[in-house]
């Protein structure tokens, strides 16, 4: 296709009538003070979004617009484009049309852009514009590092040789940044955050070492490697993050801190000896409070207004439950984050911290100096706080401690590992926490799970297995009005046909009913009349409405609601 012209995105956005000429002249002022991209500054002030600007480019130019998530790909195509290249000129080669590439450009304006692409690619192309987040994802997504990660691998073992060397007598210090166990690590923290891997596992078996990620609570290989290089690996990690490297037959916690393309990323390490060498887990915590936003959470407008005026109230306990990875601490601290302001005294009691809140005083038990909860719950109550938040209710004394703040003005938020909503009071009393406390004291407890949900990039209808069928007609009345779709696995969701996860709640808010149900002796009867009072309304409920969404599969809503009892 020909070379497109220049011209300015203000004076066609004014010309289809989409912004104003005074919200053009407020824009290029504010351009002129900041040096941000006019588009950006256009969608941050609310007068228009990304898609309204592509397809008004689009239709200004005469070329498609494309929706990126809804567009099949391959990444040998979009390999067809250094990545470099495919960032700074935020572009992407979408199809190959044979003497033709499709190439999705954010701002197909670009010129230079455009003749460096052309160059780069040998061949003639043509034009589509695409999403400036959308593309960005897909380049993340796209551009994996699994050649570079084998091959520094394989440099690191060629460096080690046949014979054990004790890295220790050797004083390694790890400032040299060209060590190949340096790239090695920050090559696999790379690719891990641009797949959105929340834990990154390093496990040494009889012949191999395995790299995996976990993506969207599901583990994924990313490369094998040969075993020598495994103890090097643990030991560069140990120094990092403060670590005894000459004790390798004990479990050892710690924590450090990284950038990853300028990112401030916690990286919280926890190592094992097993039966061929010692196992890294690493959990990756990415430092940005913006994640934390009540809006994000993925409640029901109706349920999210309840437990609004719930964290709002000045005192009484609010659990958050659910197991291991379920986001209850995303949940807590989205709370602490509306919560946060110069007229809240607020302080954590958590194992360990997670994620650092400006304004918030954090505290970490350390056991090993019997800072335990109790203890450091006891020291908070001195310390005037409004809001406390308890990281977990562990033992008898914790929760007795808790129950009496939340009764003494204090607004309590904690955590319990149960199944749902309606069990975690019963569990409270079963630790040992007296009837009339637990009865008087929490004001709601929220359950809940995460549901992976389906690649935009790829969903497509769906016909339901015998199984799942026969499980749908248990829970909906006429499944055969209802469509469902999955996906069906593209370069955006690493085949995996899920892209990114959603929670799904159940809120139970304690009334007088409820709370003469909890000083029953019966604990029965206090689930009975918890589960009366949310019908309809369940985690499992939650679950199928996405379903009927279209958001989810009928496969995760079955795995999360096999994870409890109904």
């Amino acid at each position: 296709m020909a070379r497109p012209e220049k011209i300015r995105l203000g004076e066609v956005l004014v010309q289809q009538n989409l912004i104003s000429a005074e919200d053009l002249n407020k824009s290029l002022e504010e351009q002129k003070r900041t040096g941000r991209k006019l588009g950006r500054i256009f969608v941050d002030s609310g007068y228009v979004t990304e898609t309204q600007i592509s397809e008004a480019l689009a239709h200004q130019l005469k070329i498609p617009y494309i929706n990126i998530q809804q567009f099949t790909t391959k990444t040998e195509t979009i390999n067809k484009l250094p990545e470099a290249q495919a960032r700074r000129f935020r572009s992407a080669v979408l199809e190959d049309r044979g003497n033709t590439y499709l190439v999705g450009m954010v701002d197909p304006t670009d010129l230079f852009a455009y003749d460096e692409i052309v160059r780069i690619l040998h061949k003639d192309i043509e034009l589509a514009v695409v999403q400036e987040n959308a593309l960005l994802q897909l380049i993340d997504r796209s551009y994996r590092r699994t050649d570079e990660i084998s091959n520094l691998a394989m440099e690191l073992g060629q460096d080690l040789g046949d014979t054990a060397i004790d890295f220790a007598a050797l004083g390694i210090t790890g400032n040299s940044e060209e060590a190949p166990v340096v790239k090695l690590l920050q090559t696999i923290f790379e690719d891990a955050a641009q797949v959105r891997a929340s834990d990154i596992h390093i496990e040494p078996q009889e012949n191999k070492l395995f790299i995996r990620f976990r993506i969207d609570g599901v583990m994924h290989l990313q490369t094998e490697a040969e075993l020598k290089i495994a103890s090097a690996l643990v030991l560069r990690l140990k120094l990092m993050s403060s670590l005894d490297i000459s004790e390798k037959r004990l479990p050892q916690d710690g924590r450090f801190a990284l950038k990853v393309k300028q990112q401030p990323v916690d990286v919280r390490i926890s190592t094992m000896p097993t039966q061929y060498g010692e196992s890294v887990v690493m959990r990756l915590l990415i430092q940005n409070s913006s994640n934390f936003s009540l809006e994000k959470l993925g409640m029901p407008p109706d349920m999210l207004e309840r437990f609004r005026k719930l964290i709002h109230r000045p005192s009484g306990m609010v659990l958050v439950t659910g197991p291991t990875g379920s986001g209850k601490t995303t949940t807590l601290y989205a709370a602490l984050n509306e919560l946060n302001s110069p007229s809240n005294k607020i302080i954590t009691v958590e194992d360990p911290v997670e994620y650092r809140l400006p304004g918030i005083n954090q505290v970490q038990v350390n056991e090993k100096i019997d800072l335990d909860f109790s203890r450091v719950l006891r020291s908070t109550l001195r310390q005037d706080p409004d809001i406390i938040l308890v990281g977990e209710m562990r033992d008898q004394e914790t929760a007795q401690i808790g129950l009496r703040a939340a009764m003494t003005g204090h607004l309590v938020l904690s955590t319990l590992h149960t199944n749902d909503a309606t069990s975690t009071l019963v569990r409270m009393i079963d630790m040992g926490a007296p009837r009339y406390m637990v009865a008087t004291s929490v004001l709601a407890v929220i359950a809940q799970r995460l549901v992976r949900l389906i690649c935009d990039g790829c969903s497509e209808p769906y016909e339901p297995q015998l199984f799942e069928q026969a499980w749908l007609r248990h829970e909906l009345k006429d499944t055969e009005l209802h469509q469902y779709a999955h996906g069906k696995g593209c370069s955006l969701c690493n085949g995996t046909g899920y892209q990114g996860r959603l929670g799904v709640y159940e809120l139970l808010e304690m009334n007088n009913e409820l709370i003469d149900a909890a000083s029953h002796h019966d604990p029965n009867h206090f689930i009975k009349l918890g589960r009366q009072i949310m019908a309809g309304k369940t985690l499992r409920k939650s679950a199928i409405d996405l379903v009927l969404a279209k958001r989810t599969t009928v496969a995760e809503a079955m795995r999360i609601s096999n994870q409890f009892e109904e």
